[in-house]
């Protein structure tokens, strides 16, 4: 099994930024963590995907955050980041990291996360 942990989160002004953190714990064996990410969930609307991480570093995001966040993690500690930049309002909802595990299938998720933005 796996378990994440996240931490961060809160109220943030536009023009400052806000770190997410993310720690994930694996039991029983099995495989490593494998790809670790972000995805954001405002009221009334579906999950969306912000960022994804390989273990080898490779990036993907979202077109809307582009250039304002930066995804990375520490393959030590099992841990992925989110720093938020010039965040803005529309940046507000609940975030969740997730991950997957080498040679397995199904996708892992933590508890979740407020993130509000005021101007």
């Amino acid at each position: 099994q796996v378990q994440l942990v996240q931490s961060g989160g809160g109220l943030v002004q536009t023009g400052g930024s806000l770190r997410l953190s993310c720690a994930a714990s694996r039991s029983g064996g099995g495989g490593a963590i494998n790809t670790m990410g972000w995805y954001r969930q405002a009221p009334g609307e579906q999950r969306e995907l912000v960022a994804t991480i390989t273990t080898g570093g490779s990036t993907n995001y979202a077109d809307s955050v582009k250039g304002r966040f930066t995804i990375s993690r520490d393959n030590v500690r099992n841990t992925v980041y989110l720093q938020m930049n010039s965040p803005k309002p529309e940046d507000t909802a609940v975030y969740y990291c997730t991950a997957t595990v080498i040679f397995g299938t199904r996708q892992y998720w933590g508890q979740g996360t407020q993130v509000t933005v005021s101007s």
